[in-house]
């Protein structure tokens, strides 16, 4: 099969399409033809090295977190899904190929396009992770920094369908595209609090940063407790006493949520840029260049 692998940490320049032996479902797992894949942040750290002391890996390996496509293979004890099945899911690794097997995943929406599925793996399962990490919601203010980026445009949207009033950071270029999704804009940087005091006199409940931006210490200063903050991207949140989510232990439950939604029309993943197999380099550089407007995907 066709895949996209890397021989040594670097630059998006070491990915290269190469053949590579194809997966196989194991117990519990499921085989997809891979229609398309989204490139994550993950991706980019461990292509680079970062990632190397925590996530082992063995040389050539194939890129990729999540995917969507169509089952082609049901491992022992899948009751789920069947050969035919349309779904969008996530991997041990490895799934920026022809093929790949997924260890969580959930039906695609009718209402979602193969790119809006491609769009919804890691980035609504770690939305879905955070916003339960933050307990209900409903009825309370939350201030997302980052919100226009993949898990923070579906952080969005999950939490407005979840009855929450949102604040949400960003450029200003993106303000209306915020605005579409549900959530009251403002900028990030210097001068955040007094910017969230403009647009919510009465405070905020909860905080959650997506954006890893060095913003920690004045998102537990605005909610008032670290206990009610929670990131994805600052490692330093346990110094301050913030929950660092760092998985998605529920990954299955996650993914149904968002499928749930997606089918009642209140989330759909918001897509970027596309670029076919042969592009994925590209695909990576325009990850790595920031200020990413939801999902940048890599396409079969």
């Amino acid at each position: 099969m066709r895949a996209v692998r890397f021989h040594e940490f670097g630059d998006p320049q070491v990915l290269t399409v190469e053949d590579a032996p194809e997966p196989h479902a194991g117990p519990g797992e499921v085989r997809v033809r891979v229609r398309a894949v989204s490139v994550n942040p993950v991706d980019l750290k461990i292509r680079a090295g970062y990632m190397a002391q925590v996530i082992p890996t063995t040389f050539p390996a194939v890129i990729g977190y999540d995917a969507t496509g169509v089952v082609d293979e049901v491992g022992a004890g899948v009751t789920d899904v069947s050969p035919g099945d349309q779904v969008f899911g996530l991997a041990a690794q490895g799934t920026t190929a022809e093929y790949a097997v997924l260890n969580a995943w959930a039906s695609v929406p009718r209402p979602w396009t193969v790119e809006q599925a491609a769009a919804a793996g890691l980035a609504s399962s770690t939305a879905v992770e955070s916003l339960n990490a933050l307990g209900d919601l409903s009825g309370k203010t939350l201030l997302i920094e980052g919100a226009a980026g993949g898990v923070g445009s579906a952080a969005v949207q999950i939490a407005v369908a979840r009855g929450v009033t949102v604040i949400g950071t960003a450029s200003e270029a993106n303000h209306d595209f915020l605005r579409s999704l549900g959530a009251i804009p403002i900028t990030y940087g210097p001068g955040l609090a007094e910017r969230v005091a403009e647009v919510a006199p009465d405070g905020v409940d909860a905080a959650f940063d997506t954006a890893g931006s060095g913003s920690l210490a004045d998102l537990v200063a605005i909610v008032g407790s670290s206990s009610r903050v929670v990131s994805i991207a600052d490692f330093g949140a346990a110094a301050l006493g913030v929950t660092l989510v760092a998985g998605n232990a529920h990954a299955a439950d996650n993914l149904a949520d968002a499928a749930r939604l997606g089918s009642a029309g209140t989330f759909t993943p918001v897509v970027q840029a596309a670029y076919p197999l042969e592009k994925a380099a590209d695909a990576h550089a325009h990850v790595q260049g920031g200020h990413t407007r939801g999902k940048v995907l890599i396409t079969l």
